[in-house]
């Protein structure tokens, strides 16, 4: 049996076939452009294969209301030709399949539940630091979603006092976690791109000092038992130990829990053992989820 995968992305959607225990055995990408261009490259790209079911990781904003009349749109996404888009009803509607549906972060930390760094726990926070900051979370093993889904990437922060953008870079809030601490905003603060910085440059100190202070926030409001740190910025490995020491001084001794000891802290701040597989790997996850949920139901 064999489950398809779509990471739908802003730049690019990649969709991949793999098997209901979350191996990848074949993907392709395509450049996202229009709604009208874009879908019929992801259908046929799947028609060629006999998948049982879809799961898509998607960017956002999407409804994620089952009872919503709009179940499954993207919202109001600043991809204006996406805005207000029926992606899972076209997808299901066209591909004769059962779809499942969340945030692209969303699939990411399923992966790294289920198979990943976040294995044998009951909470999980995974956040990608990249073109944009997202979080997923995990708690009592269910996915978190609330009144939409988590925004962890629009927190509010306090400004470092040594930072000459203190209000960032976001055009909806000041000072809030993705307008400090994104690519973009490292880029645009320092006026040069992070993958030209070498490891000494004080770019990555400070952005060490924003992404602790988001995991004193999400231990402090969450407690989860691992935070798990993806996404294009943390593929700078150094930024880990910086991280680690600034969480734990930030925290302050506050919350008693020896996996938040310093020397403990490199077990609890972790990279995604899945690495760049995370995403897709949750997708196919998503996917056979809802088909085995289906047929039990049949």
């Amino acid at each position: 049996m064999l489950i398809g995968a779509l990471e739908a992305g802003g730049t690019k959607m990649v969709c991949s076939i793999g098997t209901p225990q979350g191996n990848v055995l074949q993907r392709a990408s395509f450049h996202t452009l229009t709604p009208d261009e874009t879908i019929p490259q992801i259908v046929d790209f799947f028609d060629k294969f006999d998948i049982s079911a879809l799961g898509i990781g998607s960017f956002g904003p999407l409804d994620l209301n089952h009872r919503s009349s709009t179940y499954g749109y993207i919202t109001a996404s600043p991809k204006k030709a996406w805005s207000n888009f029926p992606i899972l009803t076209r997808l299901r509607e066209t591909l004769h399949v059962p779809v499942a549906i969340d945030t692209d972060v969303n699939a990411a930390a399923i992966a790294e539940h289920v198979m990943g760094a976040g294995k044998g726990y009951r909470s999980l926070v995974y956040v990608t630091v990249g073109t944009g900051i997202g979080g997923g979370i995990i708690m009592n093993g269910d996915i978190v979603h609330g009144l939409i889904h988590p925004e962890v990437g629009h927190m509010i922060l306090t400004p470092n006092e040594m930072d000459t953008m203190p209000d960032g870079m976001c055009s909806f809030h000041r000072h809030c976690l993705e307008g400090l601490a994104s690519g973009p905003a490292i880029e645009k603060r320092w006026g040069l791109s992070p993958r030209l910085m070498m490891e000494d440059h004080p770019a990555w100190d400070l952005e060490a000092r924003y992404l602790a202070q988001m995991c004193v926030n999400l231990i402090l409001i969450l407690s989860p038992e691992v935070i798990v740190l993806g996404g294009g910025v943390m593929q700078q490995d150094h930024l880990f130990p910086k991280i680690r020491r600034y969480t734990y001084e930030m925290l302050g001794g506050y919350v008693a829990s020896e996996r938040l000891d310093l020397e403990q802290l490199d077990q609890y701040i972790v990279p995604p053992a899945l690495g760049n597989n995370s995403g897709v790997t949750g997708a196919l996850l998503m996917g056979a989820r809802l088909l085995y949920s289906q047929r039990r139901k049949g």
